[in-house]
């Protein structure tokens, strides 16, 4: 039997240690090093995997993961959402530093995923909202002034309607407009409800569109395009299974506090880890096609407010004149 089908499902590699950390009894993961701070109720936790043992462990490529979290964006609060867009730009334009990419280095925004499907629309409406210059360069390169670089920007759509895979999409832009850097933009899955749509991910080690629901494509990655490419992510859907593993993860901690008799409770399921309750869950609902993909009632506000924001973090980190410290997230 393949294990890995049912294994708990996510893209966020903040939530991949975590599950390897549980299953070490809380101990560090060799290989994996990781750093955290918290401001103005943004949390910004960066992993570093440094080795093969350290992707083995936690299933992510050798790399380094940047993640934003901030609860509070579901309360739609639009100083917070100028607040995360600053700590974005602030981050994202170290990370381009760190990665040693030159502030006049030509860009290639890829927005991937379908804008036909609310959840899946992330890539597009980021493409919508950034703020493209390479156009300028080419035809007017006088006239622009100092602090841009080449952006360019593209939505390529996905499999379904357009019958090209959007890694050959990818490549033949590439070949054509050759950039210095490719930055894919995707939607992820999570492994909990409360970081759907309250997180961002960032990364240097590429992005295989679709793997958020399972549907793994050739990789937007250096080896397969030339360049180097920086994923941005965001949970927007999270599987139905994981949702009832976290309930009755929820329902034993709450009977632990009431009452010493949570064995009577939950019979089994009291001494089961959360792979093999997994395992049982999967076990249910695959048969039935009942797996669902769920997002929020609430997403169609939610994936506009997110993406400008990442629209306006990347403008900033992109764009030296515009401004790092004070960066406003717009809104349609």
């Amino acid at each position: 039997m393949d294990l890995s089908l049912y294994t708990v499902r996510t893209d966020l590699a903040l939530e991949a240690r975590e599950l390897a950390e549980a299953a070490n009894q809380g101990q560090s993961i060799p290989g994996v090093i990781s750093e955290s701070s918290r401001e103005n109720g943004i949390r910004v936790t960066k992993i570093h995997v440094m080795n093969e043992e350290g992707s083995r462990a936690i299933n992510k490529l050798p790399g380094h993961y940047i993640t934003l979290e901030v609860p509070a964006l579901r309360q739609k609060d639009s100083s917070l959402q100028n607040r995360v867009a600053t700590k974005l730009a602030q981050e994202f334009a170290l990370f381009l530093e760190e990665l040693g990419i030159p502030k006049l280095a030509k860009v290639l925004i890829i927005g991937l995923g379908n804008w036909n499907v609310t959840p899946d629309a992330l890539g597009p409406l980021v493409v919508e909202n950034v703020m493209v210059t390479r156009h300028y360069f080419e035809l007017v390169p006088d006239d622009v002034g100092p602090g841009y670089r080449p952006v360019s920007a593209v939505a390529p759509g996905v499999l379904g309607t357009t019958g090209i895979e959007s890694s050959e999409i990818v490549q033949g832009i590439v070949e054509k407009s050759n950039p210095d850097l490719v930055i894919a933009i995707d939607a992820l899955a999570s492994k909990s409800l409360e970081r759907v749509n309250t997180t961002i991910q960032i990364s240097n080690t590429g992005i295989h569109p679709g793997s958020g629901i399972g549907n793994k494509r050739k990789g937007l990655t250096q080896e397969t395009l030339g360049v180097p490419v920086i994923a941005i992510g965001v949970p927007t859907v999270v599987y139905a299974s994981t949702i009832v593993n976290n309930c009755i993860d929820l329902m034993h901690r709450h009977f632990q506090e009431q009452t010493s008799q949570t064995g009577q409770i939950l019979g089994l399921l009291d001494s089961m880890q959360e792979e093999e309750r997994l395992q049982l869950v999967k076990e249910v609902l695959d048969p039935l096609g009942h797996d669902l993909l769920v997002t929020p009632k609430e997403i169609d506000q939610f994936i506009e407010d997110i993406a400008n924001v990442i629209a306006s973090g990347l403008n900033a980190a992109l764009h030296e004149a515009v401004d790092k410290t004070n960066v406003a997230a717009y809104t349609h």
